[in-house]
Order: C-alpha cells, then sequence, then structure tokens
C-alpha cells in the first residue's frame, strides 16, 4: 500500500524499531557528532506558511514524538498518527505506512489532522537548536519546542484527571458523556466518578504501573452511553496497567487498550 495513505489502526500498532540519528543537521551535536530526537517530544509554538503566521484550531498545537524504539507519533489535536521513521540526512523520511487512529473530530480538527499528515508525509527536513525544532516541508515551518521546556509535567497525585479517550482493542474513540468521568489519585486512594456513579478504592503502585484493587460504586441505574461509558472506565481500571503522565495527559494502557485523562485545573 502506498505510504501516503493513512490506516486507520489503534495507537499501539507494534512496529519495527528503528534508530533515530542525523549528522550535521542540527545545532547541539553530541560527541559521536550525531544528534538524536530519540525519546523526545516536542510541541508546537508557531507555524507559518509563506512567510505567514498560520493559525492552528482554538485550543490546540501539533505534537510529535519520537519514541525509543524509532517511531514518530503525531497528533494536531485529536487524532493520534504514527509510522517507524528515519531522521538521517536533516530528513523525517517515514519507513512504512502512516497509521492513524480514527476519533471523530470537530471540522476544524479533522482538517488540521489531513494537513498535519501531509507535513510530515513529505519529508520534511529539520534543525534543532538546543530546544527548538523547526520542521519545514515546501513554504510551511513548524516551529516546535521540547515539551519539557514548554509544559510542565502535572503531578500524578492530587490532580482531577477527566477521562478524554477510550482505546478498546484497534479502537480509540471520544465517547459522550466523558467529560463528567474523572478520578484523582492519592497516595494509595483512588476517588472518581464514572459520570453516573461515584467510585472509591486503593491502587498500589510501582514504576511505571498502577494496580487498582476492587473498586467499590453507588448503585445508580445508567442507561444507554452512560452505562457503556462506565463499563468502560471501570473496565480499564482493573488490576495493573501501565501508566505515563506527558505533559498534562495521564495515560493508562493494559492488553486489552486503554484510557487518557487530562488534567482539570
Amino acid at each position: 500500500m502506498n505510504k501516503r495513505m493513512i490506516v486507520r489502526a489503534a495507537a499501539g500498532l507494534v512496529l519495527v524499531p528503528l534508530t533515530l540519528t542525523a549528522c550535521g543537521q542540527s545545532g547541539g551535536k553530541n560527541t559521536g557528532g550525531e544528534v538524536s530526537l530519540a525519546g523526545k517530544t516536542y510541541l508546537s509554538t508557531a507555524v507559518t506558511q509563506d512567510g505567514k503566521p498560520r493559525p492552528l484550531a482554538p485550543k490546540t498545537r501539533v505534537r510529535l514524538q519520537f519514541t525509543a524504539d524509532g517511531r514518530l507519533v503525531a497528533d494536531a489535536g485529536c487524532n493520534s498518527m504514527q509510522s517507524k521513521v528515519s531522521t538521517s540526512g536533516g530528513k523525517l523520511n517515514l519507513d512504512g505506512q502512516l497509521a492513524g487512529t480514527a476519533m471523530g473530530c470537530p471540522g476544524p480538527q479533522q482538517g488540521q489532522d489531513s494537513w498535519l499528515a501531509k507535513i510530515i508525509q513529505a519529508t520534511p527536513t529539520w534543525k534543532l537548536t538546543g530546544d527548538k525544532l523547526d520542521l519545514t516541508a515546501g513554504s510551511t515551518t513548524i516551529a516546535l519546542t521540547d515539551q519539557r521546556s514548554a509544559v510542565p509535567e502535572v503531578a500524578l497525585d492530587g490532580t482531577k484527571w477527566t477521562l478524554s479517550t477510550v482505546i478498546t482493542g484497534a479502537v480509540a474513540s471520544h465517547q459522550a458523556g466523558s467529560e463528567k468521568a474523572w478520578l484523582t489519585l492519592n497516595g494509595e486512594r483512588v476517588t472518581g466518578s464514572t459520570g453516573c456513579n461515584e467510585f472509591q478504592g486503593m491502587v498500589a503502585r510501582s514504576a511505571g504501573t498502577l494496580t487498582f484493587g476492587e473498586l467499590a460504586t453507588t448503585r445508580r441505574a445508567c442507561a444507554g452511553a452512560g452505562a457503556t461509558l462506565e463499563s468502560q472506565l471501570l473496565k480499564g481500571l482493573q488490576g495493573q496497567v501501565s501508566y505515563q503522565v506527558e505533559g498534562s495527559t495521564l495515560k493508562l494502557r493494559s492488553a486489552g487498550g486503554g484510557l487518557d485523562f487530562t488534567a482539570t485545573r
């Protein structure tokens, strides 16, 4: 299949590792004369097109994550897309299909997904200066900065995490009413709401994992979409799950899927 086509798949698609290095294309070289983007995440600070500012959809920004196993994971505020990638020669070269989630997005964000896909499929050039990354394709340049500089990481404990995405098997979706579902972690306690019922319980933690005990819930009858959302949320909070906090996002993952939450300030 032509690699310029987006294949809808789960964000957890397994891809073959590929080293991310480039020679002589940016500032801040290491002692081996190479620059590595692996393990770093960049967030957009500005976009220019034909020398003029190009505004993004409200409350969105471009996010580029270069994973340690050789993938580029990108999003522009809604769906996530990814592919194996090489950064050699000062260019981003996708090595395989560009796979993406298939959530329904508001009009401007849906178009923004397609725009970003075209940019990263066009073998754009990149330049790294300190923690600033410039990505250029044709007359369009996306200026980004290292996430660690751009967004302070939100504390896991004491934060109200509001549900944003449910991942089931090969499908990632934004469920109706998810903005009413949330959780808060405080030490060994977890409390929250499914959007219909409140819940609480115990949680143990180790490096990168959370293990949920049986959760006690109120007994309000839920129907329709509310019942479905409650079932998905409680299923995602069973047993041991891996967790990661990226900026203002909490990601929980298990063998069957996962849950994404956004910090509510």
